[in-house]
């Protein structure tokens, strides 16, 4: 509840910590342009922006000062497990 707290209260996505204890990343390969903050170890609530287009930068990356609104994929474990 607080991770969503912390997500309902920046008014653009670059508000968010990327420090702990939210630490929001970018995540990476088919997860591109999708979004986790830490919750307990080692669960991720993972979001991607909700706007369509996209907002983005002249690089092409996402413009995370113009992402307003988020949309909730999931809550996960998504690191590999080890044997």
């Amino acid at each position: 509840m607080m991770r969503l707290a912390v997500l309902e209260s920046a008014e653009t996505l670059s508000q968010v910590p990327r420090t702990r204890p939210d630490r929001m990343h970018q995540l990476k390969g088919d997860r591109d342009e999708q979004y986790a903050v830490y919750l307990a170890h080692p669960k991720r609530l993972v979001f991607e922006p909700n706007h369509d287009p996209l907002p983005r930068k002249s690089d092409g990356g996402v413009d995370l000062e113009r992402v307003t609104a988020i949309k909730v994929v999931e809550v996960v474990d998504y690191h590999p497990k080890s044997s």
